[in-house]
Formats: C-alpha cells, structure tokens, sequence
C-alpha cells in the first residue's frame, strides 16, 4: 500500500475536517468498491472445491491416504485435513 499525503490530494475544506477527527496519524481509508472473494475472478475458487469433494469421495469409497497424496501432489496430512473437514 503506498502513503499519500494528504494535503496533497484532498481539499482544504475536506483535510481540515479530517483533522478535527485525528492529526498527525495514519489513517486507512477503504476501497469504495466490494472486493471479490479469493479465486471468484480466475477460477481458483472452484477449481480446489471441486478437487476437494473428489478427494471426499475417494476417501469415502476407500482410497487410502498415501495414493491420494501421491495422486494430487499433496502431503498426506493436507488430504486428512480435506477429507475430515
């Protein structure tokens, strides 16, 4: 996040009505606009919620946790994580 000065991009009026509030500190200001969830926009979202449920049925239907992780290219304990969530 880059620092902007204030005094430079606000209005006098506006800056001065700020710092009734607060001088001499940071302040955040948000983006106006909703961000989007992780993954919504490129599809990462539902690419790992999809491997997630095939992961939960393979581990239902009795794939053990070693052929799993070798299969997916994940340590066995992030399958148990999944597939026991």
């Amino acid at each position: 996040m880059k620092y902007r000065n204030a005094a430079e991009v606000l209005p006098e009026r506006l800056l001065k009505e700020i710092q009734a509030y607060m001088e001499g500190e940071v302040l955040y200001i948000p983006r106006a606009s909703e961000r989007k969830e992780w993954g919504a926009e490129n599809g990462s979202r539902s690419f790992y919620q999809e491997r997630n449920r095939e992961i939960r049925k393979l581990v239902k239907e009795g794939c053990s946790l070693e052929s799993l992780s070798a299969r997916y290219g994940l340590a066995q304990s992030t399958i148990k994580k999944i597939a026991y969530r």
